[in-house]
Parts: structure tokens; C-alpha cells; sequence
């Protein structure tokens, strides 16, 4: 059993730490300004240059295939990579991506759709959960049905992660009301652009990651943007959501780190009744305890990365990258609460950043599957028997 990082291994994280420091961290306080007037915290361009930036150094599609110009780093190297990026809350992700599912695609598909989005050219979003469909994909109510040779898209999308900027969606659609949205082949998944009809709206939410709900009335899309095969909806979607959950805790992890550093340092500068207050031993124990619980969740989502690399997307990785969500998003909000309890009431104010992290980690509970839905997962798996709670010693 080996833990150390390989060389190439250390050379790509401490790249990328150095790259997050000395690049992205820069614009926190301006993107802190910015967010109070309402504004995007970085602007089309700047994310823009900031992507060419790291390209420079070949840092472009981190997980994009080679054959399509990317670094196609494993799941365990991805993970380290987001862990560090995840330690400023400037919204900044590497550029030379594309949704896994878009690999799906026909020779004039990936020509329209695919190569555009990894060149940055178009924007995609995901338009799966709805207002009575969240967690329960399979409850989904948008339909298509066919008209001649195009399909006839009516629904709503709620909670669209990237939906007011795209200029396409990955719609998911009822196509065979008889066998509904379940596994067997009731739901399509649909290449729909912008120009065919459906709108966005905004969603406003506590913290700075604004959702869309999209709408679609008689949008009309022809047979040849359906992705995969009709009624292979279900499939797909399973395998976007599944791709990059443990993403969510390799972020939140970054976080927590530099949270972390912050409440160390301002414990041993903050003095109350004539000493500093990192000889409070009620600071000392809330320092300790989110010491252990990041060494933890480092290490879960360390070995849920690990096991996709080894066996894919199967009942093994989903079990523990459901254990590296649910920790990592109940702990991460733990830890900032402390932090920013450490910091009293500079910590709830906006001239420093911890009350930002406190209202974004909220939402590591909710979205690409709520806790309650990673409990439901884990449970399941050992009470059905598809794993044991010796795991991976079994």
C-alpha cells in the first residue's frame, strides 16, 4: 500500500497550486466587489484569459481524451487538480472541456457540438431536473413527441447549472409515455440550441451560483439532434451525473484547507484578555476537529477517485464516491462554520471571504444528489449486499 504521489504526479498538483495562487487568487477581492454590485464575479474575458493562461503550460481538457487535444488525467490526478482549484471561490474551471456525454454524439454531432464546446466556442448545459423531478430522475414530465421528421419539445427545467449562459442544452424528454422515465427506454435526450426557442430564466439563490430555469413551448428540434438512440435518455444521464460527483468534495476539500489556514492564523494573531486565542482550548478543539475531518475527506475522495480509475463507473465507485459526497458536504459546512465562529464577528462581516464560502458550501448538500439521496445509496448497496462493510479489505 503506497499513499505518495508520483513524481509527474506532485509536479501537475504543485503546478496547479502555483497557478490558483498566483493567477486566480489575485482577483478575489475585486470578484468580492463585484458580487456586492450584483455582477459576475469574472467576466467572459477574463475566465478566458485566465483558461489560455493555463493552456500555455498545457493545462487544457483536464479529463478531454487526448485524441481530442486534451490531458485526459485520471480520475485520482482530476481530483488533486480540483482540490487545489477549489481553494479560492473565484469561479474559475479549466477550459478545453466538454460534457462526457457529448462523446456520444454522431461524426456531425461532435462536429456542431462537441469540438465547438472544447475550443470554448459554445456552451453547453445539462436540462434534466425539474420542478416535481429533482433527485428522482425518473419522475421527469417534459415531453417530445414526433412530428414528421422533428420532435416537439414542451417542459420545464429547473435549477440549470450553466443555463443562462448556454447557447444549447442536453434536454431530457419523455418520448414513450407508456414506459414513462424510468431505465427502459421511455426518455431521449435531445441536442436543442438556443435559436430553436426555449428560453432561460434566472434563478436567484443565497450564495453566488445562479441557476436557470429553462422553458420549453413547442420547441422544435429535428430527428438528427437526438443523442444516442431514442429512449437511451436514461443511460446518458446516469453517466453525466455519475462522472464528476467526486468533484463536488475534491472541491469542497480545497476549501477547507484554506479555511483552515485562515482560522490558524488569525488564532495565533487575535489576542483577547491578554493572550492570543489559540490558547482557548475551546479554539483548539474546533482547529483539531477539522483537522481530522479534511485528513478524512482527503482521504475518501482520494480512494473513491482511485476506484473509478481502476474499475469505471460501477457498483464499487458509486458506492464510495456517494460516501466522499455526503461527508464531504456536511463536513465542509461544519468547518466553515467554525471558521468563521473563530473569527467572531469579522467572520460574518463581507470584508472577508468566510461568510461567501459559508452561503456557497451550502448547496455541496443539495445538488448532483442531496444527502439524503447519498444516505438512500449507501444504505441500499450494504443492505442489498452489493458491498460490505469491510469494503475494500473485504
Amino acid at each position: 500500500m503506497d499513499f505518495s504521489l508520483s513524481t509527474e504526479e506532485r509536479e501537475i498538483r504543485d503546478w496547479v497550486r502555483t497557478f490558483i495562487r498566483r493567477e486566480v487568487m489575485p482577483y478575489e477581492q475585486e470578484v468580492l466587489r463585484r458580487e456586492r454590485l450584483g455582477q459576475p464575479g469574472l467576466t467572459a474575458d477574463e475566465r478566458r484569459e485566465l483558461q489560455l493562461k493555463a493552456k500555455e503550460a498545457g493545462f487544457w481538457g483536464v479529463q478531454t481524451p487526448q485524441e481530442y487535444g486534451g490531458m485526459d488525467l485520471s480520475a485520482t490526478m482530476s481530483a488533486l487538480l480540483w482540490a487545489e482549484a477549489g481553494r479560492t471561490f473565484v469561479p474559475f474551471a479549466f477550459g478545453g472541456e466538454a460534457d462526457n456525454i457529448l462523446y456520444h454524439g454522431n461524426d456531425e454531432q461532435k462536429q456542431r457540438y462537441l469540438l465547438p464546446t472544447i475550443a470554448g466556442e459554445r456552451r453547453s448545459c445539462f436540462a434534466i431536473t425539474e420542478p416535481g423531478a429533482g433527485s428522482d430522475a425518473k419522475a421527469i414530465r417534459a415531453t417530445a413527441r414526433k412530428d414528421g421528421g422533428d420532435w416537439v419539445i414542451n417542459g420545464e427545467k429547473t435549477f440549470i447549472t450553466g443555463g443562462n449562459e448556454a447557447d444549447f442544452a442536453m434536454v431530457f424528454a419523455v418520448t414513450d409515455k407508456a414506459k414513462g422515465a424510468g431505465a427502459d427506454g421511455g426518455v431521449t435526450c435531445f441536442l436543442v440550441d438556443r435559436e430553436m426557442g426555449w428560453r432561460s430564466e434566472p434563478i436567484d439563490t443565497m450564495g453566488e451560483f445562479s441557476p436557470a430555469a429553462l422553458i420549453f413551448e413547442d420547441v422544435r428540434v429535428p430527428e438528427s439532434n437526438v443523442l444516442g438512440e431514442v429512449g437511451g435518455g436514461f443511460t446518458l444521464a446516469m453517466q453525466w451525473i455519475g462522472r464528476g460527483r467526486y468533484i463536488i468534495p475534491a472541491r469542497a476539500l480545497g476549501a477547507c484547507e484554506r479555511l483552515l489556514e485562515m482560522a490558524v492564523e488569525h488564532a495565533n494573531t487575535r489576542e483577547t484578555f491578554g493572550a492570543p486565542i489559540a490558547e482557548r482550548q475551546a479554539i483548539q478543539w474546533m482547529i483539531a476537529d477539522s483537522a481530522v475531518e479534511i485528513e478524512a475527506l482527503r482521504w475518501l475522495v482520494l480512494h473513491a477517485a482511485w476506484q473509478v480509475d481502476q474499475g469505471g463507473w460501477n457498483s464499487a465507485s458509486r458506492h464510495l464516491v456517494s460516501i466522499a459526497k455526503l461527508y464531504g458536504g456536511v463536513k465542509a459546512n461544519e468547518i466553515v462554520d467554525r471558521v468563521l465562529q473563530i473569527h467572531g464577528g469579522m467572520g460574518y462581516t463581507r470584508e472577508l471571504p468566510i461568510e461567501r464560502w459559508y452561503r456557497e458550501l451550502r448547496v455541496a448538500r443539495i445538488y448532483e444528489g442531496t444527502d439524503e439521496i447519498q444516505r438512500r445509496t449507501i444504505a441500499r448497496n450494504l443492505l442489498k449486499g452489493h458491498v460490505k462493510p469491510t469494503g475494500a479489505f473485504g
